[in-house]
């Protein structure tokens, strides 16, 4: 296993998700040489399994970024466990200082650090994350289909959540819990779709011997529900990139934070590319090892063409024998 950190490298990828892994994949094997630094922190940690990815559906997050981890180093890359702390403008390229003080030098950073996801302050919904409250309907709506489902209103797209998990049953519970009241239209679209609304503060998840057997209403009463779904406020793991100047903004469905960038990764910072979550916000595992991939092709493309500008200007300007 390469733990070890050279002194630099072509591109040091920060984050080894799906999105990371991919993008130093692609980059080890146009013989880059590569570091992907990683915190061992995955967002899709409590997980029982990966689904909807090709091929893949159903493993254990774990093992996929073990496997991605062990195709990375086949080809020469390194893989690293450490946090970065800092990444600051070195000269044309990067000094990355991780929070242990080791410290390597990198002409282009990959940043593939996904992001938190911040749940409302409602006793039990953390304690019970990955199993049976759930986020994504596209990641675990088969597992919970035709279930007792309630959704917390906890956010601008709550209402949607309740909309789309409907798909998946036929028994949906809408909780408005601190929300503003909804709008005639959201209203008459629940009721259209025979989602029950229940008005009130949620005090907390009745959980019995170890499974969830309802959701508390301040007043005390109790609506039995098997699966709660939250839409969590999501924010972006780019507190190291400050130093140079960039920063996670708004989310323009107010969502939370991300890191803007084009389709290929390319942001505000030259020599910086984004992938994944970081800047996809709703990215699902495939989505986001595609654009880790997508982006490596474009940071390789643009070392091909820094290097090939200075060998044309080498070519002219030969250095006398």
């Amino acid at each position: 296993m390469t733990e070890k950190l050279t002194d630099s490298y072509d591109v040091v990828v920060v984050g080894g998700g799906a999105a990371g892994l991919s993008g130093a994949l692609t980059l080890a094997r146009a013989r880059r040489s590569v570091a992907v630094i990683d915190a061992g922190a995955p967002r899709n940690a409590p997980a029982q399994g990966v689904h909807g990815l090709l091929a893949r559906d159903g493993m254990p997050p774990a093992e996929l970024l073990e496997r991605g981890r062990a195709e990375v180093r086949g080809y020469g890359g390194h893989v690293v466990t450490g946090e970065v702390a800092t990444a600051t403008r070195d000269g044309d390229g990067f000094t990355v200082t991780l929070a242990d003080g080791r410290t390597t030098r990198a002409r282009r950073l990959l940043v593939t650090t996904g992001l938190v996801d911040e749940l409302p302050d409602v006793p039990g919904l953390r304690e019970r994350w990955g199993s049976d409250v759930m986020h994504c309907p596209y990641c675990h709506g088969w597992e919970v289909r035709d279930r007792a489902i309630g959704v917390l209103a906890s956010g601008p797209m709550s209402v949607h959540q309740a909309l789309l998990i409907r798909q998946w049953s036929a028994d949906v519970t809408y909780f408005t819990h601190t929300m503003p009241p909804l709008t005639d239209e959201q209203a008459e679209q629940l009721a259209a779709r025979g989602i029950r609304v229940v008005d009130g503060e949620v005090a907390g998840l009745e959980i019995v011997d170890d499974r969830l057997a309802g959701v508390r209403l301040a007043d005390g009463t109790v609506v039995a529900r098997e699966v709660v779904a939250v839409a969590t406020r999501m924010v972006a793991r780019a507190g190291f990139l400050t130093a140079l100047g960039l920063v996670p903004v708004a989310h323009p469905a107010g969502v939370g934070e991300y890191v803007p960038a084009d389709q290929y990764g390319v942001t505000d910072v030259p020599g910086v590319w984004a992938a994944g979550n970081v800047t996809d916000l709703a990215a699902q595992v495939g989505v986001a090892a595609a654009a880790g991939a997508t982006a490596a092709a474009h940071v390789n493309a643009d070392l091909v063409n820094e290097e090939t500008r200075r060998a044309v200007e080498a070519h002219r300007n030969p250095v006398p024998a």
